[in-house]
């Protein structure tokens, strides 16, 4: 049987992995339900988004009998209809290539989980955390892979993977860090030709200096490094030509991916969450609107201890290219490793604190955030300054929005449950019910962390839940999810969310001895108005 298997599949089933039964974890006859739901649920996915393809390659080919006809009537408009029919043509071969080789690879990731639950049954026990490594290792490449060759929007799906230690097997994190400030290189032509359409001049003429080697690859833009005609050392950022093609197609895969998932996770509002997640995407193809928001956060970030953002040079920033102050500095995480590697419980504890705090200052006290902490966008300098970069994906919460959520962040940290449930109805949250136990327990989910801290610290600092903890709370979650679900979510609360959770698996991975009281409560204790 195992030689009619694909060979990465092969390579989980073969006989150096057969035993007898004595030796062996207990049998199973059958895939397990939840993983036969989630792979039949990619296998209709990536069907649905080929038969959506083709209906779209249908309509092509009706607008392309429309058209001769037309030019053989010779109507009015004739040519500028062909002209239309030529470009859509030209897209299609990118897109179904596109199609293909994404929904491809999550078909094969799918199905090799599905057949590692059968046969698991038949490897020994010394052998099982091997075998499974060389399983997560082995899909995670097949999507970090694909995320590097096409970029757009599965690369910040990617990133955002990379960045959760909490819930994703280590092997995963590790192959997909790299995609938190690596992608694939365009060619510095096609660039060059972006900076010089921006600005209409030569590049020589904006830049003294320019390094042709980009610093940083990533989904949207590419940076350079560059020195300007009055002596400033400047990093530039310059968008990947033809990009929003790519962004469009990916947003389509999006939603009929996330249809899929609808029958395998509690009902929820997927419909708020995907449409979040699209707006906010495509607000980052417009660097003008992440300049101001650079220059904005900039500002509101002087106050911070020992935090800076590179404010832009407005100048030189347009739709397509943003030029900013350089700051030289070290990815987060790697700084962290070498910190947690040399036990410097110290040091972790006074960079995630400050990293705490420069969130807080910005949900908190002014409404509006970087939504997108992964840690290839925040460095640390040499005397270990934050720089917090990348602002194309921010957020701002209306002002009743901020005011609630300051409500219920209070409440929360002294048990007042009836004022939590509250405020969570007037933002907008909704159950199937209408009560409010669901919404609780999603609250607890994201604040009872920072709870704990506040009230079990002992001689040795906060003591972390395990990885048995967590288990058992996400199922607890999980149930009164399924039981209850909630069918309406504001807008404003998927980014929040998203910024919290990230943070929230950082600290989980690095378990600081932290004081959070010292960051925490000077907001508690600040005016809303």
């Amino acid at each position: 049987m195992d030689t009619l298997l694909p060979p990465d599949i092969a390579d989980y089933a073969s006989n150096d992995h057969h035993a007898t039964q004595e030796e062996t974890t207990p049998k199973q006859t059958a895939p397990s339900a939840s993983g036969l739901r989630a792979w039949l649920g990619v296998i209709n996915a990536t069907i649905s988004a080929i038969e959506s393809t083709a209906w779209q390659g249908r309509a092509l080919a009706e607008q392309t009998v429309q058209a001769y006809r037309a030019i053989e009537a010779g109507v009015e408009g004739a040519a500028e209809q062909y002209q239309a029919l030529t470009e859509e043509a030209q897209r299609w071969p990118a897109r179904l290539q596109r199609l293909s080789s994404t929904g491809w690879m999550l078909t094969r990731v799918a199905a090799r989980y599905r057949f590692w639950s059968i046969r698991s049954a038949f490897i020994p026990r010394s052998k099982m955390p091997a075998a499974l490594d060389r399983l997560h290792r082995k899909s995670a490449q097949s999507f970090r892979d694909i995320s590097l060759q096409h970029g757009g929007a599965f690369l910040k799906i990617g990133q955002l993977l990379s960045s959760r230690p909490d819930i994703l097997p280590e092997s995963w994190v590790d192959e997909l860090s790299s995609l938190q400030d690596q992608a694939s290189k365009e060619p510095f032509d096609s660039m060059r030709a972006v900076i010089e359409t921006e600005f209409g001049k030569p590049l020589e003429d904006i830049f003294s200096e320019f390094s042709e080697q980009p610093i940083a690859a990533a989904s949207i833009g590419q940076v350079y490094r560059a020195r300007l005609h009055d002596g400033r050392e400047v990093a530039v950022k310059v968008q990947r030509p033809g990009l929003e093609e790519i962004i469009e197609l990916d947003m389509s895969l999006l939603k009929v991916f996330a249809e899929s998932l609808r029958g395998m996770l509690p009902p929820t509002d997927l419909d708020t969450i995907v449409s979040e997640i699209q707006r906010s995407v495509r607000q980052e193809l417009d660097y003008r609107v992440e300049a101001s928001w650079m220059q904005k956060i900039s500002v509101l970030l002087e106050a911070a201890e020992r935090v800076r953002v590179p404010k832009p040079i407005k100048r030189f920033c347009g739709k397509h290219v943003l030029t900013s102050e350089f700051v030289e500095g070290r990815k987060l995480t790697d700084v962290l490793d070498e910190m947690k590697q040399q036990n410097d419980q110290q040091g972790l504890a006074d960079v995630l604190g400050r990293l705490l705090d420069m969130y807080l200052r910005q949900v908190l006290q002014a409404g509006y955030f970087q939504a997108d902490p992964h840690p290839g966008n925040i460095m640390v300098t040499d005397d270990r300054e934050l720089i917090l970069l990348d602002f194309g994906c921010t957020a701002e919460l209306p002002d009743s929005f901020r005011k609630g959520y300051f409500e219920i962040l209070r409440a929360s940290v002294i048990g007042d449950n009836d004022t939590v449930a509250r405020v969570l109805m007037e933002l907008g949250f909704k159950t199937r019910s209408g009560k409010p136990d669901t919404l609780l327990a999603f609250n607890d989910a994201i604040l009872q962390q920072i709870r704990n801290m506040l009230s079990e610290i002992n001689e040795q600092g906060f003591v972390w839940p395990t990885p048995d903890d967590l288990m058992e709370k996400a199922k607890g979650l999980f149930d009164q999810a399924t039981l209850d679900p909630v069918e309406k979510m504001p807008a404003e609360f998927i980014l929040l969310a998203r910024v919290f959770g990230t943070l929230g698996g950082m600290f989980l991975h690095y378990q600081p001895r932290l004081d959070v009281t010292r960051y925490l409560l000077p907001y508690m204790m600040m005016s809303t108005e």
